[in-house]
């Protein structure tokens, strides 16, 4: 059985086909980080214009690649929110059009379950139940899995997604964009320990709070980092100057007030379910510090964690096309007049 998964949630533009809901026959990702990168952040007037433009190459490579046409799909699963809305749109738009002049089954898949999902589309496989964390640079949440299909949500982020948190820090610091990838870099370099920076915890809660942290890094830059230390190099933010090795402190720090949490709370909703098993995904799941501090903690207190690899955390159409494999199997199928939710729940 293959689907043809379709992501226009944000700024990248990914179709792919998966067989079984398993098996990758073809994933192709277009980026659009040239067009939003000398904005410091996603502009989603221009991501809905690429998406215009690349939809059909997309599509058309994933179906080539995969030695398919329309006629060999079962189905056709496309993400119809959370997400920027134009973006949504235009996935969405292509998606009911196919469908409806091949007559193929269209499939409302959440973007949410799609990284649940895409814990299924490598070896090992997590058995369930277990707990799922997103991490990205729109959503910070911790779900309990029963089964495809069955979540509970235990957590969700207040205000700043942690992925929002490193973009808007990366902007701060004058690193550029995606501030993810960059500040993982300038860390290594770092000590996670020079600056004190808050950790939200929300004490008896697994909600998240990233804002915070934003705001002390802001501070911090504007009033102790330039008067601790002389201007001497170009970059940071405004008319602040910041030594390199400060630069790698204050990357070094922010990233470790942020990984602490994110592996407190992940051990919290650990005890609390009494399940010792964790998927981690999203973007945010790239980032190489998180994916070792994860993997330490399981094996300290003796869990099992999933992480899928870079390219399956960051945004892609096969983890669509796995959860709509699923959905197709349970029945469930979209009508032609599916529309779009930024804000859509899991």
């Amino acid at each position: 059985m293959l689907i043809l998964g379709i992501d226009t949630s944000c700024d990248d533009t990914s179709a792919s086909v998966v067989e079984d809901g398993a098996k990758i026959v073809s994933n192709i990702v277009s980026s659009q980080t040239g067009v939003h990168k000398k904005y410091g952040g996603v502009v989603p007037e221009l991501a809905s214009r690429k998406h215009i433009e690349m939809i059909w190459p997309v599509v058309d490579e994933a179906l080539k690649t995969a030695r398919a046409g329309f006629k060999d799909l079962s189905g056709i699963a496309v993400c119809n929110g959370p997400g920027l809305i134009g973006s949504l749109l235009i996935g969405c738009s292509f998606a009911k059009a196919v469908c409806y002049s091949t007559g193929t089954s269209l499939i409302a898949v959440n973007h949410l379950e799609g990284h649940i999902v895409s814990s299924f589309l490598e070896e090992p496989c997590p058995d369930f139940p277990f707990i799922a964390m997103i991490v990205s640079g729109g959503h910070t949440c911790l779900y309990r899995v029963d089964g495809f299909g069955k979540y509970k949500e235990l957590g969700r982020t207040r205000d700043d997604a942690a992925g929002e948190a490193y973009d808007k820090v990366s902007k701060l610091l004058g690193l550029g964009y995606p501030g993810g990838p960059l500040i993982d870099k300038l860390a290594q370099k770092g000590n996670p320990k020079a600056i004190d920076f808050p950790r939200a915890y929300l004490p008896e809660s697994l909600d998240f709070s990233f804002s915070g942290l934003k705001t002390a890094v802001l501070n911090f830059v504007r009033t102790e980092a330039h008067r601790l230390h002389p201007p001497v190099t170009g970059g940071g933010s405004g008319d602040v100057f910041l030594q390199s090795q400060l630069i790698n402190d204050i990357a070094a720090s922010f990233q470790a007030s942020v990984l602490d949490v994110l592996v407190r709370k992940t051990v919290w909703a650990m005890k609390k379910e009494r399940i010792k098993r964790i998927t981690l995904s999203g973007g945010v799941a790239a980032n190489s510090e998180l994916r070792k501090r994860m993997e330490k903690m399981a094996e300290e207190i003796d869990a099992e964690v999933f992480i899928p690899s870079a390219a399956l955390c960051t945004d892609n159409a096969a983890m669509i096309a796995a959860a709509g494999y699923h959905h197709l199997q349970a029945g469930n199928i979209a009508g032609l007049d599916l529309n779009p939710v930024a804000y859509l729940i899991l």
